[in-house]
């Protein structure tokens, strides 16, 4: 199936210069002279080897069409991780690296889904949002909610996002696993 180069994603499998790559770090970039393009980290899901590359919004990639199933994430071990198959409970282990950044989202009895090519798993989807608690939050500073400006924080797996001032220390929040950033406050 052929997307265009502005359409890859983290996690996307792709077939570029005769191999199969999976996309660990995307970034669209709007130059302020030429065309936008989307720079994307290829990592080469066989050897490892990691490709920088620059793939403009008009380009064709072809993404590799890959078998997905549900699973349920049980454990990590070392840089290895467990996941449950959710119809036939046969269990599969993945490289941390296939997920890239993002394994820092990945929880317990979260359903994500295992993608494979020719019975080899090649990536993890995971969920577009998750719930996490703040643990750590810059204090307002008086006036600064007159404007729309974001105060870091800590989320309990350790990933700093920008946060509204209004969230505190112990708050449930919803964040986007794409690109680590705040969507809303929890409603549970």
């Amino acid at each position: 199936m052929k997307i265009n180069g502005n359409a890859i994603r983290i996690g996307n499998v792709i077939e570029h210069k005769d191999r199969l790559w999976v996309a660990v770090k995307t970034q669209a970039v709007k130059p302020g002279k030429g065309g936008a393009f989307n720079q994307v980290e290829l990592k080469d899901i066989r050897s490892g080897t990691k490709l920088n590359e620059r793939f403009r919004a008009d380009e064709q990639v072809e993404r590799v069409r890959l078998e997905q199933r549900p699973a349920q994430f049980l454990y990590a071990e070392d840089e290895l991780l467990t996941f449950m198959d959710n119809e036939t409970y046969e269990q599969t282990q993945i490289a941390k690296d296939l997920i890239g950044e993002n394994v820092v989202f990945l929880q317990d009895g979260m359903e994500v889904q295992i993608e494979s090519h020719e019975g080899e798993p090649l990536s993890v989807q995971l969920p577009e949002t998750v719930v996490l608690e703040i643990v750590e939050a810059d204090a307002v500073v008086k006036g600064q909610t007159a404007s729309s400006s974001y105060k870091p924080a800590v989320l309990e797996n350790g990933v700093k996002i920008l946060v509204p001032p209004h969230i505190e220390s112990g708050t449930r929040v919803v964040v986007r696993t794409e690109d680590s950033t705040y969507v809303e406050r929890a409603k549970d």
